[in-house]
């Protein structure tokens, strides 16, 4: 849930991101206190909610209150990069550029980059068999990614 905060007001990505995603969170949490809740943050998140960066803060206050709900596990994933899925149709342009890099961008600053896919069953996976920690980044999706596909 959420969207880019680029060419939004921060009104708007407020509403976007952190009202709309507590206000799912706190409905399903109501009704199934036992579920595992996943959410796509981003790499450099404010969890101090102090930093300079408008949509950080946002962010690190929507992980904040997620973890306060009382869900059986809330999984916060911090992807960098994430490398579509071959034929996806709606992507940002930006993605279409970067494609054929991704093998270089993969082997220069692995902490930084994901696939799709990666992402995916990460997010599976932890919802599955969880994870030792509530925060993953790109190195943990990643590692989790593997792992489930076993």
């Amino acid at each position: 849930m959420g969207v880019s905060s680029v060419g939004r007001s921060p009104e708007e990505y407020l509403r976007t991101t952190y009202d709309l995603t507590l206000h799912v969170a706190t409905v399903l949490s109501r009704l199934n206190p036992q579920m595992t809740f996943c959410y796509v943050s981003g790499v450099g998140t404010d969890s101090s909610e102090q930093g300079r960066s408008r949509w950080a803060r946002v962010k690190g206050k929507t992980e904040n209150d997620l973890q306060k709900l009382p869900f059986k596990a809330a999984y916060l994933f911090r992807p960098g990069y994430i490398q579509p899925t071959p034929g996806l149709k709606r992507t940002y342009k930006a993605y279409k550029f970067f494609a054929p890099f991704y093998p270089v961008i993969r082997r220069l600053a692995p902490r930084y980059v994901t696939t799709m896919e990666e992402l995916g069953l990460a997010m599976i996976g932890a919802a599955l068999s969880g994870y030792d920690k509530p925060i993953l980044e790109c190195a943990d999706i990643v590692r989790l990614a593997h792992s489930a596909r076993k």
